[in-house]
C-alpha cells in the first residue's frame, strides 16, 4: 500500500502559491505603420469585390433586339448636297438600233508592244558635288579586255604545258620503241584486254560480295583485319579496271 500512495505529511496541508509567468510583449516592427500606410496607397480600389454600387437601368430601357450591332452615321443635309454634286451622270445606254463605229485604224503595233522587253538602265557614275551623272561605259573605269595587246593570243603558260606534254609523250614512244625491238613487251590486243576487264570485274564483285556479309561492328582484331584486308584488295581492283578502261594500248612485258 505504501508503494500505491504517498505517505501523509503535515506540510502538504499547507496551500501553495501559485507562480504566475510574465511573458515579454510581442515585437512589433517600427516600420509596421509605413508598410500599412504604402499597402494602402498601392492597393487599386475596387479590385476584387467591384463598385459599391451598380447602376441599374429602368425597367423601360429593357435590351431590345438589335441594339448592340454597330450603326451607321446618319447622313446630313450638307452630305446629300455634296454627294449630289460630286456625282457625274453617267452616259446613257446605246439603243438597240445603234451601230458601232466601224473603220478605225490605228499604226499601234500590240505585238510589239506586249513582247518587247524593258531596256535596262545604264550605269552611270557622279563625277561632281552637285550630282552630275556620266556613262559609265565610256568613263575609262571599266577594263576593256578587247584592247589589251595580247587579246586573242595564246598564253605562254598553255604553250608551256603543251610542249611538256609532247615531250614527255614523244619519250615516251622511244621508250616503247626501244622495248619492242628488244622484245620484251607485248602488246595486248583488244579482246585479252576486254577478257581481263571483264575479271577484274567478277573479282571486284566477288570481294564486294564478301565485304557487304561483315557484321557491322568490328570490336575484334581479327575482324578489323579483315575489313582492312578487303578494303586493300577492293581498292587496288578499282585502280586496275579504271586502268584498263582508260588506255585502249597496253604493253606487258613477255617474262
Amino acid at each position: 500500500m505504501s508503494d500505491m500512495h504517498p505517505p501523509e505529511s503535515v506540510y502538504n496541508l499547507i496551500p501553495e502559491d501559485k507562480v504566475h509567468i510574465h511573458k515579454p510583449p510581442r515585437y512589433m516592427s517600427k516600420f509596421r505603420p509605413m508598410v500599412v500606410l504604402e499597402k494602402k496607397l498601392t492597393k487599386d480600389t475596387m479590385k476584387t469585390m467591384g463598385p459599391a454600387k451598380v447602376e441599374v437601368t429602368p425597367p423601360e430601357n429593357y435590351l431590345k433586339k438589335h441594339s448592340k450591332e454597330p450603326k451607321l452615321l446618319e447622313q446630313t443635309q450638307s452630305s446629300k448636297v455634296l454627294c449630289t454634286t460630286c456625282t457625274m451622270k453617267k452616259p446613257a445606254v446605246p439603243k438597240r438600233t445603234e451601230q458601232p463605229p466601224m473603220g478605225i485604224h490605228t499604226k499601234r503595233d500590240f505585238l510589239r508592244t506586249t513582247t518587247a522587253v524593258p531596256m535596262r538602265p545604264q550605269p552611270t557614275y557622279v563625277d561632281s558635288k552637285k550630282g552630275h551623272k556620266q556613262h559609265l561605259e565610256n568613263s575609262g573605269l571599266v577594263p576593256k579586255y578587247i584592247k589589251k595587246k595580247d587579246y586573242g593570243e595564246v598564253p605562254e603558260y598553255l604553250h608551256k604545258r603543251n610542249e611538256e606534254e609532247q615531250r614527255a609523250q614523244e619519250e615516251y614512244d622511244n621508250f616503247v620503241k626501244e622495248q619492242k625491238e628488244q622484245g620484251a613487251m607485248k602488246h595486248l590486243s583488244d579482246v585479252e584486254r576486254q577478257a581481263i576487264l571483264e575479271g577484274l570485274k567478277k573479282n571486284w564483285d566477288e570481294l564486294h560480295h564478301e565485304y557487304q556479309g561483315l557484321s557491322l561492328v568490328t570490336n575484334t582484331l581479327s575482324k578489323k583485319a579483315r575489313k582492312e584486308r578487303l578494303e586493300i584488295a577492293m581498292k587496288q581492283l578499282e585502280n586496275d579496271i579504271d586502268l584498263f578502261e582508260r588506255f585502249k594500248t597496253i604493253y606487258i612485258p613477255n617474262n
